[in-house]
């Protein structure tokens, strides 16, 4: 298993380095040259900008079973597709169940923008939503990381 982070914009790239170095397990940290980002344990992949250029460059070198930390739906949609296990930055877990839905939320919400509605942004970021990252993180690691 490793780890791979949608570090553009990621609120918990550090919680999630943190727990990958506690279980021994390789992380990586895409994202583009607006979003530098260096740790001493993390491998950073810096990507130049373009429209999706970070979500294709993670997608290609993940593989089944690694671990991917992500609030894009589209990018959690085709990790899924190639078996990787997806949450987000609140800790929520997609699923094949979930992602359908999702992807017609951020559709709706897209039509609604073009026609000049306006659309709701995420509330101000609190720190059970850091504390639940790291429970559901902690929990998956513990169920697939090598023994620990």
């Amino acid at each position: 298993m490793n780890i791979a982070i949608d570090g553009d914009g990621c609120p918990v790239v550090h919680e999630t380095i943190a727990l990958a170095k506690q279980y021994d397990i390789p992380c990586t940290i895409f994202c583009d040259t607006s979003h530098l980002i260096r740790d001493d344990y993390a491998t950073t992949v810096t990507i130049s900008t373009g429209r999706d250029a970070v979500d294709f460059a993670l997608f290609q070198r993940v593989s089944r079973g690694d671990l991917v930390v992500t609030q894009d739906y589209g990018l959690a949609a085709i990790a899924l597709g190639k078996g990787c296990i997806v949450i987000n930055e609140d800790g929520k877990q997609y699923t094949d169940e979930t992602i359908d839905y999702l992807l017609q939320q951020r559709h709706h919400h897209a039509q609604l923008r073009r026609s000049n509605k306006r659309v709701k942004g995420p509330k101000k970021r609190k720190k059970e939503q850091d504390e639940q990252f790291i429970r559901t993180l902690s929990t998956l690691l513990a169920e697939h990381a090598p023994s620990h």
